[in-house]
């Protein structure tokens, strides 16, 4: 097993550094603040190889230099790169809609580039098709939230450079595959548990009146959240009496929260709680069509449903899809699964304009 460490405030009075918190051996978080990491990320069972794989490339580009955060772009063999006309003469896009997607983990482990997310996006972006847009953020503890909210505002940045550079022709700023096969007026926003978690908060910000978060001239079509992180101080139903899934149980959540959030927040912190008592009010924030996907068996299904209703309550243009039988993360744990399947059906109609159907 490969390891990094890294530091973060910490001081234990010289005395030798102990670990106070261990993931699974994923991470170890030390008295001293140092974080040792494992590098390796296959932690997933192997994954079975498809009859056919999508015909799907993809590129790694880095996307903040700052930080040296980068992404993944997915672009189906068969893009196209031109317009056209219809039958009525109107000119139309054949571009494909862009899928900008965020891994989920905790906020405290996980990449754009472990496998079984690298598979979900393959298949997202072949099977939709779109131009997916899968991208790392700054982990906890060594970066709590809002970190990785702030990370995914500077990609929605990126999002819009390159749409305006992809608008000026030869202008050397704009990716070759976006200027060439991304429908910029059509952006989706999505992402898996802390993702869906991350998705949210895009939403806030360019839903909100400030100007921080801009995405002009980009339009966000939509945004899919599934199984979305969220957490409270009240237990719901299905955190206290729900069996604990593959992916994620009650003191896993538990972990993630203190982890990630600042030092001393509860877990009603907006950052987790959307409704919490700190929360900004959302009813003034302009919500386009929201699908959240939860899973029955998921003890984080409780949370994901009130937040479906109380937005429904807001007038928000918001939908639920529930898989039944299903844990936390499910197409993470199986990709080519039949609710996978499902999944990415229940995805195309989202981003084509169908309605999405009850599984």
């Amino acid at each position: 097993m490969s390891s990094a460490s890294a530091s973060v405030a910490g001081d234990t009075g010289g005395a030798p550094a102990q670990v106070v918190e261990d993931f699974a051996g994923l991470f170890q978080l030390l008295s001293d603040g140092t974080v040792i990491r494992r590098t390796d990320l296959d932690v997933f069972p192997s994954l079975p190889v498809p009859p056919t794989l999508p015909a799907v490339d993809w590129k790694d580009v880095v996307f903040d230099p700052t930080h040296n955060l980068k992404l993944r772009i997915y672009k189906p063999a068969s893009a196209p790169s031109a317009a056209g006309a219809n039958n009525a003469g109107e000119e139309v896009s054949k571009k494909l809609p862009v899928l900008v997607f965020f891994h989920g983990g905790g906020f405290c482990v996980g990449s754009y580039d472990m496998p079984n997310i690298h598979t979900c996006c393959l298949r997202l972006s072949g099977e939709l098709p779109a131009l997916v847009i899968s991208a790392d953020y700054r982990l906890a503890p060594e970066h709590r939230l809002p970190a990785a909210h702030d990370d995914a505002e500077t990609l929605v940045s990126w999002v819009r450079d390159q749409a305006t550079a992809a608008a000026l022709a030869g202008d050397d700023a704009a990716d070759p595959w976006l200027a060439e096969s991304a429908d910029f007026g059509t952006v989706f926003v999505a992402g898996e548990s802390a993702g869906a978690n991350i998705a949210h908060h895009v939403a806030v910000a360019l839903g909100s009146s400030g100007e921080h978060c801009r995405v002009d001239p980009a339009r966000v079509a939509g945004y899919a959240l599934l199984w979305p992180y969220f957490a409270g101080e009240q237990r719901t139903a299905s955190e206290a009496e729900f069996p604990p899934g593959p992916l994620l149980t009650l003191p896993v959540s538990d972990l993630f929260c203190r982890l990630s959030l600042p030092a001393g927040a509860t877990r009603d912190h907006p950052a987790l709680n959307p409704f919490g008592p700190r929360s900004p009010a959302l009813d003034a924030v302009t919500f386009p069509p929201t699908l959240v996907v939860a899973a029955e068996r998921d003890l984080l299904r409780d949370r994901d449903v009130d937040y479906v209703t109380r937005l429904k309550a807001m007038g928000k243009p918001v939908e639920l899809v529930e898989f039944r039988g299903q844990d936390h993360g499910f197409f993470v744990v199986e990709p080519w699964g039949e609710a996978g399947d499902e999944l990415v059906r229940v995805m195309r109609r989202f981003v084509y304009g169908g309605n999405t159907l009850p599984v």
